[in-house]
């Protein structure tokens, strides 16, 4: 059995990660659209990216183009070290 066949038995943890609204919602919908969890799409797109690979490949970069503008997320990669908490609506 290869090493991409053996499942790895691991720990899991609930976490209370807060995030940007629009990319909650597109994440959220592209691991409904892959029929996965989304804590596994997570897990998934750390993993390449800890391995300096990208996460997804041309078919699935278009569910995530195609979502994007439905949820109105205009923010990329540049704008990852910019981010500022707005205040919330009462």
């Amino acid at each position: 059995m290869t090493k991409r066949a053996k499942r790895r038995v691991v720990e899991r943890v609930q976490t209370g990660v807060r995030m940007e609204k629009r990319m909650l919602l597109v994440l959220k919908a592209l691991a409904g659209a892959l029929d996965i969890t989304f804590g596994d799409l997570l897990e998934g797109i750390v993993l390449h990216a800890f391995d300096g690979k990208p996460p997804f490949g041309p078919e699935t970069l278009g569910a995530v183009a195609a979502l994007r503008q439905v949820y109105h997320l205009d923010l990329d990669a540049s704008d990852s070290h910019l981010l500022v908490e707005g205040r919330r609506k009462r």
